[in-house]
């Protein structure tokens, strides 16, 4: 039987925002500044399309905003990926490592801001995700230099998701204009939510 105010996905257990350890650490933390304050959708997309089109085993991972971190859990859960969580907001890290503990992995929490990460920092990592992190306009052009600097550290895929917000759509376009062996396309996620997103694999 499954917990209340819990959900069953792609091999985890995800908790609710009416869920009782939520809302204890939500009174414990306040609000979070900058969106990580639930499990968006486009989370489910990037899941679905690493079941579909998986990472190699035991990959270095970065998770670009985090958030709750179910991107990088889920790559922990399922690759043994070595992963860190990074988010500009410290107040969402209790939530990653719930999650992480409910679903028995680990990741490291690092606060900071995707524009800041330099080239020999990207230099190690394998792998960056990220699920619904380009939803303002001024986040545009500091995300795609950060792609061409993680891209000129010899970091091997970018996965990103997103719902559809045009502020995605200028950098997946600026992104597959730029480089070759881009794939950026629709992705449908029939369970457990019938959901529509837009990946970004480079």
């Amino acid at each position: 039987m499954i917990e209340k105010n819990t959900r069953e996905a792609f091999g985890l257990s995800m908790l609710t925002s009416a869920h009782k350890d939520i809302r204890r650490l939500r009174r414990a933390q306040g609000v979070a500044q900058l969106h990580g304050n639930k499990l968006w959708k486009s989370s489910y997309v990037l899941m679905d399309y690493l079941r579909e089109f998986p990472i190699e085993t035991g990959s270095r991972v970065l998770e670009l905003g985090c958030g709750w971190g179910l991107g990088g859990i889920f790559c922990a859960k399922h690759f043994n990926a070595d992963v860190v969580s990074l988010d500009a907001d410290e107040s969402v890290f209790p939530f990653v490592e719930l999650h992480a503990q409910r679903n028995q992995v680990t990741t490291n929490t690092y606060c900071g801001r995707f524009e800041d990460l330099t080239e020999k920092e990207l230099a190690g990592f394998d792998v960056i995700i990220g699920a619904d992190i380009c939803f303002w306009d001024e986040m545009v052009a500091p995300l795609e230099q950060a792609l061409d600097r993680a891209l000129a550290a010899d970091v091997g895929r970018i996965v990103l998701t997103d719902p559809g917000r045009p502020t995605f759509r200028a950098l997946a376009e600026a992104i597959d204009n730029s480089y070759e062996d881009v794939v950026y396309t629709d992705w449908d996620v029939p369970e457990p939510h019938n959901l529509w997103g837009l990946v970004l694999d480079l």
